[in-house]
């Protein structure tokens, strides 16, 4: 090797994973790293670029299609307990990139965020122990009988009607129809490495493969498979036909508390 070439020469380190845990700041994700994720062919963007337009479509169509049923839900949130209608919280969308994440509050607005926390920790860790279904053989890997939840509240969870909110989110390009459930920001640092593959492989979503095969009835892990499992196969074709499987999932209540 001759003098040019060292001097020509280029020596880069990288550290993976990158860390996420820095207080919810958006991180860069570098593309040596992640090829797959920045390097998308043609019918690829084609293809990213009809499911934004199905989720612009669907959104509007939606808000105007349940704008009764929005104002009757506010009105019963805002008479029924004190506080705002709406329940604001930063969540995590793909990249990591933060927003404000909005449902219709079904809590108590003096509630300790530490019981959620503890439990999402032993659910990621798999050390969750199945809910009681009033004697039901089945399990639920979720905090049913919540008492912070408001009898309105316990009524939107169980209907999913609390979500109505986030066609907003969905409008203006935070999420999609269609996608992985954005977490909040302590559940990543509970994440193994490779749940991460979750938040960058698709933009989070309403409803996704997870919520129309039995939601709160599979354990952590098989739910970042079933979003793995949709970020391979994601296609309009995919989200057409998980959309038109939610509202069967959301009627039944099947593993909705």
């Amino acid at each position: 090797m001759n003098a040019n070439h060292v001097e020509n020469l280029e020596i880069s380190i990288y550290s993976y994973p990158q860390s996420w845990k820095d207080g919810g700041v958006t991180i860069t994700f570098d593309p040596v790293l992640y090829p797959d994720l920045f390097d998308l062919d043609e019918s690829k963007k084609t293809s990213l670029l009809l499911k934004r337009l199905i989720d612009i479509v669907g959104s509007v169509f939606a808000l105007i299609l349940l704008a009764p049923i929005f104002a009757m839900l506010a009105a019963l949130v805002k008479l029924t307990s004190k506080g705002p209608v709406f329940f604001r919280q930063q969540r995590l969308g793909q990249f990591q990139v933060p927003f404000a994440f909005l449902k219709f509050r079904s809590m108590y607005v003096t509630t300790d965020a530490e019981i959620h926390r503890e439990y999402v920790k032993n659910f990621i860790a798999g050390r969750a122990e199945p809910n009681s279904t009033g004697g039901q053989q089945r399990r639920v890997y979720k905090i049913t009988n919540d008492p912070r939840v408001t009898w309105i509240g316990r009524f939107m969870r169980r209907t999913s009607l609390d979500e109505i909110p986030q066609f907003w989110n969905v409008l203006v390009g935070q999420m999609s129809l269609v996608g992985p459930r954005p977490p909040i920001g302590y559940e990543i640092e509970e994440y193994e490495i490779w749940h991460r593959r979750r938040l960058l492989e698709a933009k989070p979503g309403i409803t996704g493969l997870w919520q129309v095969h039995g939601r709160s009835r599979t354990t952590f892990d098989e739910m970042v498979r079933l979003d793995l499992r949709y970020s391979r196969m994601c296609s309009p074709i995919s989200d057409l036909k998980i959309l038109l499987q939610t509202p069967r999932a959301v009627f039944s209540g099947d593993g909705a508390y």
